[in-house]
């Protein structure tokens, strides 16, 4: 089965995103935790994580189905320690709400260089912090997003992802959310089925199918290629509509959260029912 949903609101209390992702079709969604764009933010009240549990199972939406990302702000490969340390004593900040929300993993992007460094050395410093943050916490899987390789961003690679892991001391507790603009962007070819199937071929030869543990579906506004972070509607982008068809009628992205975060949420719920229609279901 797939769940299918957005990157809703949290406007007004995190108790609010099941309400919003239940307002437009979705079985599944994704929200901040906190205000993406601060350090720091206030304890999220008992009253808040109460509501939010009561309001999930209301709207029938399991935990698992739930992808919590974390603030634009952290960059666990930052060259300055003071600044790496800033990112991960946030980063823990944040599994600890979603530990506290009762869910169960948290979306994150890898981090950047700032051409200050290698990439190499970068990857490093990232693989160090995400062992210090399982070290420190418990229940939550790390889940580690692709980047369309926009700026000085590492993980655009699969290499990079397989990087990251493969020095992880503990695998059971680290994933991946694949999203459709950034590798299209990055250079991965997902337009035809041929060029969708050899993509999770590689994917699955490099990083590893059991990785993979979310998606975010969105079209791009530029070409193959291009290094840039432009999402756009689906089907209204150059990755086309049979991209998406080939990622709803794959078994391999069952039950795990597929996230639309395409540019216009007025639309939303008829995205969904687009890729419903996609997989073929009736409902």
């Amino acid at each position: 089965m797939k769940y299918i949903g957005a990157h809703v609101s949290a406007s007004g209390g995190v108790e609010n995103a099941p309400l919003n992702a239940a307002k437009i079709g979705a079985n599944a969604f994704a929200l901040f935790v906190k205000n993406q764009r601060q350090w720091e933010a206030k304890p999220l009240t008992t009253e808040s994580i109460e509501k939010f549990k009561t309001n999930l199972k209301a709207v029938n939406i399991e935990s698992k189905h739930v992808l919590p990302h974390n603030s634009y702000l952290i960059n666990l490969g930052h060259f300055d320690e003071e600044q790496r340390e800033k990112s991960v004593t946030a980063f823990l900040d944040e599994i600890r709400r979603v530990e506290a929300l009762g869910l169960e993993t948290i979306n994150f992007h890898p981090g950047s260089h700032l051409r200050e460094i290698s990439e190499e050395e970068c990857l490093e410093n990232i693989s160090q912090s995400v062992n210090f943050l399982l070290r420190n916490s418990s229940g939550v899987k790390l889940v580690i997003e692709n980047t369309a390789g926009q700026g000085s961003n590492v993980g655009y690679k699969l290499e990079h992802l397989a990087y990251i892991i493969s020095r992880c001391d503990d695998d059971e507790r680290i994933g991946v959310c694949i999203d459709t603009c950034h590798a299209f962007a990055a250079g991965y070819d997902l337009t035809k089925l041929e060029f969708y199937n050899e993509f999770m071929y590689n994917f699955d030869k490099i990083v590893g199918l059991k990785y993979l543990s979310a998606m975010h579906l969105n079209d791009s506004k530029f070409a193959l290629g291009c290094k840039k972070d432009r999402h756009e509607s689906l089907g209204k982008g150059f990755l086309g509509l049979e991209s998406f068809k080939c990622i709803m009628q794959d078994s391999r992205t069952d039950d795990i959260p597929l996230i639309l975060e395409t540019i216009d949420e007025s639309i939303w719920a008829d995205e969904i029912k687009l890729l419903k229609n996609l997989r073929g279901d009736t409902k």
